[in-house]
């Protein structure tokens, strides 16, 4: 791996992660779970710790409050390799928080956005893009402090010489904000939505369609499938399908940010695009085999499970 310098600008929380066959909560009882983890969280940072266990330089943007969760936040990105001179604690604000209730097959969230919702303009130093080869940022729907501003910011790393790249999350309003997205889209490299969001997002009813449904001045699309894999959309519309790698998931919390992090460190590296896909999809598989989603990826780790399947 190269030492391309990627800066993350994005949300920042904790996970709390309640695992087990049972876990729906019903009125008026309780109910025992296998296991639970107090885990680093935010589609932002998981993305972030991901790229540095796959040997990149990162460096992250944010804030947290400058309380237990907002210190152990700090804490964690430290612990992988993540640099945080950049991520501000604030003592007016409380820290996110997201409970993920996980049956392994899939989960639901609850979110405190708290201090998520908190990052802006301000926080970006003017030296942002110096030696950096990336920009990315995640949960573009919970970012409601930089939502306006993303489109400029993109443009800005485009015009230095960057590529680009980000998630959008679910739009718990469900309004999906379409015309500023279409204007983002022409300032992006890589956009990486789940297939339920790119649907919504683009009103189309079958993934098949979705070439279609595009606009047309954007870069890539690569849509995050679950156990149906992945597929990668070019900017000419042709389609680049990832097969899925089968495995027996204990935590799909972070996987769609573990694919991030697979398919930005694959590019930035130069594989191609059906090699970057599939080791994309590998990365995404290997983050469900532990609960919590940041830092299940490394490149030691990558290669054994890579060599361990058919």
């Amino acid at each position: 791996m190269n030492q391309a310098k990627v800066i993350v600008v994005g949300e920042l929380n904790v996970d709390l992660i309640f695992a087990g066959s049972g876990i729906q909560p019903e009125p008026n009882r309780e109910k025992l779970v296998e296991d639970f983890r107090l885990a680093l969280g935010s589609s932002s940072a998981i993305t972030a710790a991901g790229l540095a266990g796959l040997g990149l330089e990162v460096e992250l943007v944010s804030i947290v409050g400058d309380d237990d969760f907002g210190r152990f936040c700090v804490k964690e990105l430290e612990n992988f390799g993540v640099g945080t001179g950049n991520v501000k604690l604030d003592a007016t604000m409380r820290t996110g928080a997201t409970l993920s209730l996980t049956d392994g097959r899939d989960r639901s969230l609850l979110t405190y956005l708290g201090s998520i919702a908190s990052v802006t303009p301000e926080l970006i130093p003017d030296s942002l893009f110096a030696g950096a080869s990336h920009v990315h940022f995640g949960s573009y729907y919970l970012q409601a402090g930089m939502r306006e501003h993303w489109a400029a910011l993109f443009r800005m790393a485009k015009e230095a010489g960057l590529t680009t790249s980000f998630d959008v999350g679910w739009d718990p309003d469900e309004q999906w904000d379409r015309e500023r997205l279409k204007q983002l889209l022409e300032w992006t490299d890589w956009f990486l939505p789940s297939e339920e969001e790119a649907m919504a997002i683009f009103e189309c009813s079958d993934i098949n369609e979705l070439p279609k449904y595009l606009p047309e001045r954007r870069g890539y699309v690569a849509v995050k499938r679950g156990s149906a894999g992945a597929l990668m959309i070019k900017p000419d519309g042709t389609v680049i399908e990832g097969e899925p790698v089968r495995v027996s998931p204990v935590d799909t919390t972070g996987a769609g940010d573990s694919f991030n992090a697979g398919l930005i460190a694959a590019r930035l590296n130069g594989k191609p695009e059906q090699e970057a896909l599939t080791y994309a999809n590998v990365c995404g598989a290997m983050s469900t085999l532990r609960i919590g989603g940041a830092g299940s990826l490394t490149i030691e780790d990558l290669k054994q499970f890579w060599q361990a399947q058919p």
